[in-house]
């Protein structure tokens, strides 16, 4: 591959096509230190979808809340004495080939990496940073173990198990993907060398084609760009864990423990889609011996300096400016800096995680419930000194530290075409049909899928209400949660889904209270046994089925209730199960289910969360 050089009166180098191991280029601009000399330095690399020239909507910090430019960002690091290094992605804006999302991002961010390294003004030493799917790029990368790579900020996103967080999550499809396929189909080099593609995607109304489910493909919203539309339903229909999924694109947990050891930052928040990814990276790699930490929010998608998530507030502090005590751009600098510079700063804890709660439930000047919360350092994740819990589920929609002795079971009937609709949650990319964050769970008027606006969801005779009486002190989790649940069907297979609630009691600001959303899963049961198998349900049997949600920490104060959410549905966060057969997910029939939760001896349903000692 050829060497590009730089001299001393070019500090910037636009548009380079760097060649692939196929012969697919790929444009990367390069940004050199000003009065630096010639170098060698150290290099940083971030490849991207979204065009390398235009600003990433998550770079700006408390101090700078207007967005930095791509250039003033790259001006930073070169400052600090690092060449930044920006790349489009196969079949994206500058570069060549054909985009088929994520699956290429491993050779190709490896190639680019042994690229730079053998530049002359690099030292050797490539570190990676990136949103995202610009984290998602880094991962895959790192598995196929680059020579020169030396350090990685991975931040919301760098998938662990796609199919289990990410993609699809407990064998169910995250919609998000329907969502951020259709936006950049509308921006793809296809849809702008073909004005009657362009016009067709801009005329559709994703909303009403989302009430249309389920789709064929050639019959689809994204129809006018079949490799879009190629790519979305490869997904939708590798629906068991197969080789499709064990790639390192997809599937970093698979190299683990064959990858170089480089240190490593995960970075995520309670209400972004890649926390359960961020943790697992973090916990796979300490486990592997790699020097790694973890860093979680509450915070939606890459929104780390702002105070809410949602309707939700949880002060000033809350941000990363404030938990880490430098912003996002000088973090990444001292990072960097320490493992690339040999500067001598101290390294921080392995775990630096946000507790929420402990506000005091009133509405503020914006308008959102103010819930607060603290920082919290651990050396591991789950906490080191949280202690594994069960609250227990009985037949009276209670939740309580002790097994129930009744035997009993509640039902309801599951209509795919009623879904219960998504109100917040950890959700990106949503747009027009969801947003990610904490909510009161009622049926606002402004929601899609809504059916009775102003109603709360626990109204819904398909919702199962478990919860604890009111607390009389305050009980903080922190940890992974999870709820096993004994339940029956009379459908060969239906879904299961779990959402922890944090319920305050009715004040002059909420005077019907308010539900707040912490964390919520869902289960396929054909799944049951595993991902890499599908097992029908016999009518009326009742089975132990586990219900993965993503991680949190929470202080629910004295009066207030915990509350475990259990229905069938979550749309359109996930898609709808039609109830047919096992493994037709798209299937164009649709049948109710009557769904059941048994509780009591024998049948001891729970919800699986990790208590924190009073402080």
């Amino acid at each position: 591959m050829p060497v590009v050089s730089h001299t001393p009166d070019a500090d910037t180098l636009r548009d380079i096509m760097v060649p692939m191991r196929d012969g697919v280029r790929l444009a990367t601009d390069v940004f050199f230190p000003q009065n630096a000399g010639r170098g060698p330095w150290p290099a940083i690399l971030e490849r991207t979808p979204y065009d390398k020239h235009e600003a990433r909507v998550n770079e700006y910090t408390q101090r700078h809340p207007q967005v930095f430019g791509r250039e003033e960002l790259a001006r930073f690091f070169t400052d600090a004495g690092f060449v930044v290094v920006f790349q489009d992605c196969r079949g994206r804006y500058g570069s060549e080939g054909r985009f088929t999302k994520y699956r290429g991002e491993a050779e190709d961010g490896f190639d680019t990496i042994g690229w730079i390294a053998r530049q002359d003004w690099c030292d050797g030493q490539v570190a990676t940073m990136g949103m995202s799917y610009s984290a998602h790029t880094q991962m895959a990368a790192a598995c196929l173990n680059p020579p020169a790579l030396a350090a990685m900020i991975c931040d919301c996103g760098g998938f662990s198990n796609a199919y289990q967080g990410g993609i699809r999550f407990g064998g169910a499809l995250e919609l998000k993907q329907v969502t951020w396929a259709f936006r950049h189909a509308l921006r793809s080099r296809a849809a702008a060398a073909d004005p009657v593609a362009k016009a067709a995607l801009e005329a559709t109304d994703l909303r009403d084609w989302m009430h249309r489910l389920p789709w064929t493909q050639g019959h689809s919203p994204l129809s006018p760009v079949p490799d879009y539309e190629q790519f979305l339903f490869e997904q939708w229909t590798h629906n068991m864990f197969d080789d499709y999924w064990k790639i390192p694109a997809l599937y970093a947990a698979g190299w683990h423990k064959t990858m170089r050891r480089i240190p490593s930052v995960h970075i995520s928040g309670w209400y972004d889609p890649y926390a359960v990814t961020a943790v697992e990276n973090f916990t796979g790699l300490r486990d592997a011996g790699h020097e790694t930490s973890l860093i979680l929010g509450p915070w939606t998608h890459g929104d780390r300096s702002r105070s809410y998530a949602g309707d939700v507030d949880f002060g000033a502090d809350c941000t990363f400016d404030t938990g880490m005590g430098q912003d996002f751009v000088q973090f990444r600098i001292d990072t960097f800096r320490r493992h690339l510079l040999g500067a001598e700063l101290p390294p921080g804890p392995r775990v630096r995680y946000f507790v929420m709660g402990g506000g005091d439930g009133r509405r503020n000047g914006a308008g959102r419930m103010y819930h607060g919360g603290t920082w919290h350092v651990a050396n591991t994740w789950p906490p080191e000194d949280s202690v594994p819990t069960r609250l227990f589920l009985d037949a009276m929609g209670h939740l309580t530290g002790a097994p129930p002795q009744a035997v009993g079971a509640r039902s309801f009937l599951f209509d795919p075409e009623r879904p219960v609709p998504t109100t917040g949650g950890p959700i990106t990319s949503g747009a027009p049909l969801m947003v990610g964050g904490a909510f009161d769970q009622t049926e606002r008027p402004d929601l899609f899928n809504a059916t009775a606006p102003g109603m709360p969801l626990a109204s819904r005779a398909d919702v199962l209400i478990f919860e604890t009486a009111p607390l009389d002190r305050a009980v903080t989790i922190a940890g992974d949660v999870s709820v096993s649940l004994f339940v029956s069907s009379d459908r060969p297979t239906t879904d299961f889904t779990a959402k922890l609630v944090d319920v305050y009691p009715a004040t002059s600001d909420y005077p019907h209270g308010y539900a707040m959303n912490l964390s919520d899963g869902i289960l396929r049961t054909c799944y049951r046994d595993g991902f890499d198998k599908q097992r029908p349900l016999e009518s009326g049997e009742i089975v132990e089925v586990l219900v993965r949600l993503y991680p949190t920490a929470n202080r629910f104060e004295p009066g207030h209730r915990i509350r475990l959410e259990i229905s069938s549905s979550n749309f359109p966060r996930f898609d709808v199960n039609p109830n047919d057969t096992v493994g037709n997910d798209l299937s164009g029939t649709k049948f109710r289910a009557l769904n059941a939760v048994h509780c009591g001896p024998g049948h001891l349903s729970c919800l699986l969360v990790n208590l924190l000692p009073s402080r």
